[in-house]
């Protein structure tokens, strides 16, 4: 028997928490974000719904870790009994994101190999889509992709094995070897992008402001939503790390060290990714609006057609690119696997080695679908519901249930301010009981206005339903089920000496 995990060092949290918020998202979500409402414009938003939203989140969810040392489900069940529920839901959420997020650091292993004798040709689409996933219809699941599976494979056995590890051995130790390597090679990229023909053009184009968007109340919503995604807030990651952390860690100034490390990966991106579109529209003698995508394409086919292009050192550039992807992919993977991890450590009273068994090869197993040649589809219609309908309505609900209902802000504000140099103020309560709850529930509202009234892309409404909605609230069901078994060797009331003597 041992006491509860913990990182070596605020250091480590550190590292890890900015691992698990800088993902593949923060590459070719953000740069996309920006140009579609208001290019420089865009900041000014963004960085007050950062002030109001995504550091408090931030704060928040570290100073419920921290004070009630458990999971999500622990900790808000130790906050008050109804609360235990929305942790389950976080964790199903967590579950669903992990086994196809997983599928494309597979993509990204197998485009790194593929860097080498740029092996995806001229039209780097076709061989996404045709040579390389060999995507079928939406009907069947059709069969295994072996240029998928194999890498899937790796990638599971190099998470499962740090999971094997613990939180100071094997979590740890990973982020401060990843974080680092993925911020260097990455600078170099923006460095080369930068030195390319036609990269002013391209960042003039990010740049430049539409000060008119504003006045827009879709730029501000977009704004909050691109915060509350790429945080890793809302969806049980930083409840569960900062249950690890020392008793006397700085939580607010972490919060802040977080948030902006994650905004500065993300304006990184920025230019690197528009550098390099403003080069691809140079030789292709076309404006930067018509090179410009986002998601999966802009990573594995607009980029192999950028490096195509290069007048020199393509295999080099490729390489750094896509193994950058793979190490932001595995920082945030390995958090996301840690938190449902934990839980079922906690839950089932198990040694970590039969959760990381369970838990982390569940998902491994289930992953396999994302390889087969209904993978992509698959992959595009759970990441849009789990994303819309999971991550930022649970967040709204954990939000208002701890705001509203619990009435633990000031509780949980005097815990922050004895640990940490920067008090909080009324700011921060006003950010999370207000503000963060209009916008969030604004943005819920929304999404579902719009899917009740359209289908999401060109896929059928039995398929929708089927992986789509079925998905989403399913997680929610899950979170409703797993309250009913009773926990094992944990106290629902909570007493700070007894909760620091239980065993995980």
């Amino acid at each position: 028997m041992e006491n509860r995990a913990q990182f070596g060092s605020r250091a480590g949290f550190i590292f890890a928490a900015v691992g698990s918020a800088i993902g593949l998202g923060n590459i070719w979500r953000f740069p996309g974000v920006a140009y579609d409402n208001g290019g420089g414009a865009f900041f000014l938003p963004y960085l007050f719904a950062l002030l109001t939203a995504g550091i408090p989140l931030l704060i928040l969810e570290f100073t419920i870790g921290h004070k009630y040392r458990g999971s999500a489900p622990l900790s808000l069940a130790r906050i008050k009994r109804g609360g235990e529920w929305i942790g389950w839901w976080q964790i199903a959420i967590a579950f669903v994101i992990a086994t196809y997020y997983s599928v494309i650091i597979a993509w990204a292993m197998s485009y790194t190999v593929f860097s080498f004798n740029l092996k995806w040709g001229a039209d780097t689409t076709d061989f996404l889509v045709a040579d390389y996933l060999k995507v079928g219809d939406t009907v069947s699941f059709g069969s295994f992709v072996p240029g998928v599976l194999i890498p899937l494979i790796l990638v599971w056995l190099i998470v499962l094995g740090i999971m094997y590890a613990g939180v100071k051995k094997g979590i740890e130790v990973a982020a401060k070897i990843m974080i680092p390597l993925l911020v260097v090679l990455f600078v170099i990229i923006v460095i080369r992008a930068l030195t390319l023909e036609g990269a002013v053009d391209g960042l003039n184009t990010f740049f430049k402001p539409d000060w008119g968007s504003i006045m827009n109340g879709k730029v501000w919503v977009a704004a909050y939503g691109q915060i509350f995604f790429s945080l890793s807030i809302g969806f049980a990651i930083m409840v569960t790390y900062s249950s690890y952390l020392p008793k006397k860690a700085d939580i607010t100034n972490s919060a802040f060290i977080t948030g902006f490390a994650n905004s500065g990966f993300e304006l990184l991106a920025g230019f690197g990714v528009f550098a390099a579109l403003g080069f691809m529209a140079a030789q292709q003698g076309v404006g930067v609006n018509e090179v410009v995508q986002g998601g999966v394409l802009l990573a594995f086919s607009v980029f192999p057609s950028i490096i195509n292009e290069m007048p020199g050192f393509q295999h080099a550039f490729g390489v750094l690119f896509f193994v950058s992807l793979t190490l932001a992919g595995l920082t945030s993977l390995i958090s996301i696997v840690e938190t449902y991890i934990a839980g079922v450590q906690e839950k089932f009273n198990v040694s970590r080695t039969k959760a990381v068994t369970f838990g982390g090869g569940l998902t491994a197993l289930v992953a396999l679908v994302f390889s087969t040649q209904n993978g992509l589809n698959l992959l595009d219609v759970a990441d849009y519901f789990i994303n819309q309908f999971g991550v930022a309505l649970a967040g709204l609900f954990e939000v208002v249930f701890i705001a509203w209902f619990a009435k633990e802000l000031k509780s949980l504000q005097a815990h922050a301010d004895s640990v940490s140099d920067i008090k909080l103020g009324a700011w921060w309560r006003i950010s999370l009981s207000v503000i963060t709850p209009i916008v969030l529930g604004y943005m819920m509202f929304d999404n579902l206005r719009q899917n009740l009234i359209g289908d999401y892309g060109d896929f059928p409404r039995e398929f929708l339903f089927k992986y789509g909605w079925t998905v989403a609230l399913g997680a929610m069901f899950f979170g409703v089920l797993m309250t009913l078994k009773p926990w094992k060797g944990h106290s629902l009331d909570y007493s700070a000496s007894k909760v620091d003597k239980e065993v995980v």
